[in-house]
């Protein structure tokens, strides 16, 4: 196992000296049985591995480019499960692994787009890493002009409301999307008319290496709801359980017609920007490490083994199935064929009757 993962795996251990036992048992959140909360962290630990793995693929010099979503994991999970898969669409942006992961992308897929391989089901392995695009899973792709998704997405909500269809709209950026004009067009657009979508910003304090006070006035992103017309809600983002409720109630609200929410939910980058960023160069080791303390999935183990509904055994069975998938689908996706120059032109224009 490379030693990002092993570091990775080990620091969301850190800490849990509790024993296998249940220690109190409590009524489980509304929409959420005890298997599905355990496929929630399931996809949790799938997606930091896979990260890790992207990280360790790029120190090797075998894909160019990484983008870590470590720290945010919770927060994506839960709003994938807030929505009815199939139905609803997510436009995510490049930092939702595990939001891609939860809505319907597997390992092979994710790690065909980094390795940029020929039958890359995203763009045929033209396409910057994380540029996920599956219409036939309701997963629009992103934009790499920042915040430029944004009004994309309120444009399909915009779509399906004139339609008169009860599909909502999942939109995500981090908090630095908010400085952009066409975030605050597409929000003015949204509240305007009222549209069935939910913004999600996943606030990690930095856009690359701008902290949120030299980027904002306000102490949350979620205050300048209300100069849209309607409602700013922020939850922590490393809590699973309470994004989710939250999310839901979001979503609950724009299918039946009432219109957008903001949530804003606070998370924390773990890693660098990027694998061509240095995060040291505008904060130090101890910050870092002081918001490892903050990893969403020793936290959600614990309040998992706290209900009877996982023990250390189970947790160790499923690390491991996880480790299994990512190393098989490494190994598989390396040795597929790269795109030639006979794919050059391949859905680059139109093919077939225009009608």
């Amino acid at each position: 196992m490379p030693a990002l993962e092993e570091e990775s795996l080990a620091n969301a251990s850190n800490d849990l000296s509790m024993k296998s036992e249940p220690k109190i048992r409590v009524s489980l959140p509304e929409g959420l049985s005890a298997e599905t909360l355990r496929e929630m962290y399931g996809r949790m630990v799938l997606t930091r591995l896979c990260d890790d793995r992207a990280f360790a693929l790029n120190r090797q010099g075998k894909i160019p480019f990484a983008a870590t979503c470590q720290g945010h994991e919770a927060a994506q999970v839960a709003a994938a499960y807030a929505l009815k898969r199939g139905t609803d669409w997510v436009v995510p942006y490049y930092r939702d692994t595990a939001l891609a992961l939860a809505y319907g992308v597997t390992p092979r897929e994710q790690l065909m787009c980094l390795f940029a391989r020929k039958d890359d089901i995203f763009s045929s392995g033209r396409q910057f890493p994380n540029h996920y695009s599956v219409p036939d899973r309701k997963i629009a792709s992103i934009s790499s002009i920042i915040a430029a998704h944004v009004t994309h997405g309120v444009g399909m909500a915009l779509a399906f409301a004139m339609r008169k269809e009860p599909i909502v709209t999942l939109i995500t950026f981090g908090e630095g999307s908010t400085s952009e004009g066409e975030w605050h067009e597409a929000m003015n657009f949204a509240g305007i008319h009222q549209l069935p979508v939910v913004f999600m910003c996943e606030n990690n304090e930095f856009a690359i290496s701008v902290p949120q006070k030299l980027q904002m006035a306000v102490a949350n992103v979620a205050d300048r709801a209300a100069a849209y017309g309607f409602p700013g809600v922020i939850c922590d983002g490393t809590d699973v359980v309470a994004t989710y409720s939250v999310v839901r109630e979001a979503v609950e609200r724009a299918r039946s017609g009432d219109g957008p929410t903001l949530v804003e939910a606070k998370v924390y980058r773990a890693m660098s920007h990027t694998s061509d960023d240095n995060q040291l160069t505008y904060r130090t080791q101890d910050e870092v490490d002081a918001l490892k303390a903050r990893d969403p999935i020793p936290r959600f183990e614990a309040w998992l083994k706290d209900r009877g509904l996982l023990d250390d055994a189970t947790i160790k069975q499923m690390k491991q199935q996880a480790q299994a998938e990512v190393d098989e689908a490494t190994d598989w996706a390396e040795a597929q064929p790269p795109p030639t120059e006979a794919d050059l032109y391949t859905h680059v224009y139109a093919s077939g009757p225009l009608s």
